[in-house]
């Protein structure tokens, strides 16, 4: 009896203690063994009280409920006015990449009078596909121009957030070009069959608590029926990669039933969030997006909503912040948000470096979605172990942790393009 009440006392201990370090302010947390219990929200639980037992009563009940979460604490309003974008394309070569693909340089123009409010895309179309072409859609961090290497790529002429090679003073330079090709391998997706199309997340809004004020939640207020604080950073994002689809869907080079969304990082939030309002994305994919992304709030773990929100407080709106103190009092959790994929394929990677996106718990957040994907009868994680590294497991949900650190690499592509071959039943 002793040695219980003593076990006890000592658990009770080991969560006050850490209850209180949160409450202190303590930055952060890589220690699994200081990791306090906590409960998720039940992905499947009603507000009335009942279980979600169909995909009908998930589709037409459940999902707009968590949806609806999202929008009034975490991401605000999307913006439901209906807008009708102008493409025009600036440049095409039939030979670009030594002739493997055919590169399109398209300009989005956003606004119904104002020219400036624009965004570019960058697309590349396999040469060997004379079909219709299943096509990754992808936010850049630094410029259409990173991604490769070819010099009739546009120079980005936008505020840059991220100052590395070739970037003076927040604008980039001729020096930048082709510094980021690591993090795309465009021959390898292009060799697979698939398309590429980018744009620089900066065309939406600048990365700033300020950004708003040059960036779209200003210029589009009145054509989008939205004032700036109804939405934040990350809807804007969102909302943009909905607008790359609006293109596409226009292409007749790409399959428009198979586009498949890719976003690494804080991009990989807002790549989550257009895949919960837009049906079009085919797949999904999240690469370590960490808090506010596929990683559970409620594991004092990595990156929680009181750093993200110190640091970042325009990417979410303003009631985020307020679950700080408290995240029991958060009504959502990663889990729910990669549930809003179901039931299109999802595909969500860590790195074993990257704690601060707390891998372990894009892992558990995984796992904890299959169970609506289990609704449409689909399979997705049913191991409750972190698998190995660089050992894919799942099936229409599907996760990998790899060895390195917080990045999108070759390995990470080779898995996302044979997970869409997989899912779009192709021959690859």
């Amino acid at each position: 009896m002793k040695n219980n009440r003593t076990c006890k006392l000592a658990v009770l201990l080991f969560v006050v203690t850490a209850m209180t370090a949160r409450a202190q302010n303590f930055p952060s947390n890589t220690d699994e063994s200081k990791v306090p219990p906590y409960t998720l929200p039940d992905v499947l639980q009603m507000p009335i009280g009942k279980t979600v037992i169909n995909s009908n009563q998930w589709l037409h009940a459940q999902r707009p409920y968590i949806y609806h979460l999202y929008e009034k604490n975490q991401f605000g309003r999307y913006p439901a006015t209906k807008t009708i974008s102008r493409f025009k394309i600036l440049e095409t070569d039939n030979q670009a990449l030594d002739g493997l693909a055919t590169r399109k340089q398209v300009r989005i123009y956003l606004h119904p009078a104002d020219t400036s409010v624009y965004m570019d895309v960058l697309l590349y179309l396999p040469n060997a596909v004379k079909t219709p072409a299943p096509v990754f859609v992808a936010y850049n961090f630094s410029g259409n121009h990173t991604i490769t290497a070819e010099k009739n790529v546009l120079l980005s002429n936008r505020w840059m957030y991220f100052r590395g090679k070739g970037v003076v003073n927040n604008r980039a330079t001729e020096a930048a070009r082709g510094t980021d090709t690591a993090s795309w391998q465009l021959k390898t997706i292009l060799s697979k069959g698939f398309a590429l199309a980018t744009a620089y997340y900066g065309d939406l809004e600048p990365d700033t608590a300020t950004g708003y004020t040059t960036g779209i939640r200003t210029t589009l207020k009145e054509v989008l029926n939205i004032q700036p604080d109804e939405w934040c950073t990350m809807g804007a994002w969102a909302w943009g990669l909905s607008r790359i689809a609006d293109y596409l869907q226009t292409d007749k080079n790409i399959d428009a039933g198979k586009i498949a969304l890719m976003g690494h990082s804080r991009l990989g939030k807002a790549t989550l969030w257009a895949g919960a309002s837009d049906p079009r994305f085919a797949l999904i994919v999240s690469n370590e997006s960490g808090e506010g992304g596929a990683a559970l709030s409620r594991r004092w773990y990595g990156e929680t909503v009181q750093i993200i929100t110190a640091h970042f407080p325009h990417w979410f709106v303003a009631k985020y912040k307020t679950y700080g103190d408290d995240v029991t009092k958060l009504p959502v959790d990663g889990h729910m948000l990669l549930s809003l994929m179901a039931p299109r394929p999802l595909y969500v990677a860590s790195a074993v470096e990257d704690t601060w996106s707390d891998p372990k718990g894009e892992f558990l957040s995984a796992r904890e979605a299959s169970r609506v994907y289990a609704l449409f009868g689909k399979k997705g994680i049913d191991t409750s172990s972190m698998p190995p590294l660089n050992t894919p497991v799942g099936e229409t949900v599907r996760y990998h942790i790899r060895s390195g650190k917080h990045a999108v690499t070759l390995y990470d592509w080779e898995q996302y393009l044979k997970f869409a071959s997989e899912q779009f039943g192709l021959r690859r």
